[in-house]
């Protein structure tokens, strides 16, 4: 079998076909979820707290380069290379990840739902021999 055959094999198989599929839908579904957190919960939650900018919390490790003349933002001094501890975009980035699960949880569930119950399998026929035993013994307990 040639290489080019082996992998055409490989790469048609259901498993690796389904994958991809997952892979793409799931980065699309990523987006979407970073989106809602980003754009819609996060302002939210820095409204809440007296912030606009949730991302824009951290604190300086290090000072700035004297050379530095931009916004005391998270962009522009990661731009700059300051070191940042920035506990506003991990907690955005947990809270994404924790809507994420969620959904896909939900999403689950609901699937397993939706699965139909297999009907329980009928219990085999009595032979005969029990069954004339088990007459025998109800005629001796009267």
């Amino acid at each position: 079998m040639s290489f080019a055959s082996e992998f055409k094999e490989f790469a048609m198989k259901g498993n690796v076909v389904d994958l991809a599929v997952g892979v793409i839908i799931g980065g699309a579904f990523g987006k979407i979820v970073d989106s809602i957190v980003k754009d819609l919960i996060m302002p939210i939650v820095g409204k809440i707290f007296g912030g606009l900018d949730f991302s824009n919390y951290f604190v300086l490790l290090s000072a700035p380069p004297t050379t530095f003349q931009g916004p005391m933002t998270y962009e522009a001094l990661t731009k700059a290379g300051v070191p940042l501890f920035a506990y506003g975009n991990f907690l955005t980035v947990a809270v994404n990840f924790i809507i994420l699960a969620f959904i896909i949880f939900m999403m689950i569930r609901q699937i397993n739902r939706l699965k139909k119950a297999e009907p329980p399998a009928p219990a085999p026929a009595t032979p005969e021999d029990v069954l004339l035993l088990r007459q025998i013994r109800d005629s001796l307990a009267k």
